[in-house]
């Protein structure tokens, strides 16, 4: 018996997952989609056997390592802007309508099938400098208040290359605050706020 297209929804609320769950079965009832509110029960069941990861912004972010391979594979769920250097990706603006949602999931199914790669990245999609994945995981950690000695330790990196990525974001971002980092973190999407 052939397995039906598995498609992954990952993300931290489980009515966003859920709700995302019944929509992508209506457009798509051919597929079996599965929920998970972490990425560690996803990286268990296989990641290689989905087709699509529709997955939160700051997931992502933060797992960009797990996700590298299947980037192209990678739809966000965000509510609103994105961090300027996930604006090339395919994404989904949870807090538009039902109606709407499915609109925008049959338009990126369409433009998949006719080799356009991504849609045109969101008008409101935040303008500002872009960050290296290993900056964009300091500053997460940094937002969700760990302190440089954790950060160094959580990402496997020594303390001076924390200090120097720290250093780095404050330059590059002109914030020389840690409630300014952590600020900048959750309105470009890199946290949600009921991560600090």
């Amino acid at each position: 018996m052939e397995r039906r297209p598995a498609i992954a929804v990952i993300a931290p609320s489980i009515l966003t997952a859920l709700g995302m769950k019944s929509i992508l079965e209506k457009i798509i009832p051919m597929a079996e989609v599965e929920v998970f509110n972490d990425v560690h029960a996803l990286e268990e069941s296989g990641m290689e056997r989905y087709f699509h990861f529709f997955t939160a912004a700051p997931l992502f972010v933060r797992h960009s390592a797990l996700f590298r391979p299947y980037r192209r594979r990678v739809i966000l769920l965000a509510g609103g802007s994105v961090p300027p250097e996930l604006a090339d990706m395919r994404r989904l603006n949870i807090l538009r309508s039902e109606e709407e949602l499915v609109r925008d999931i049959m338009h990126m199914h369409r433009s998949v099938h006719h080799d356009a790669h991504d849609p045109a990245p969101d008008a409101s999609a935040a303008q500002g400098p872009v960050l290296s994945a290993r900056e964009a995981e300091v500053l997460a950690l940094i937002a969700r208040g760990h302190i440089n000695k954790e950060i160094a330790q959580r990402l496997g990196i020594g303390l001076t290359t924390v200090i120097s990525h720290r250093r780095n974001l404050m330059e590059k971002l002109g914030i020389r605050s840690v409630s300014g980092l952590t600020l900048y973190a959750v309105t470009r999407g890199y946290v949600e706020a009921d991560e600090l």
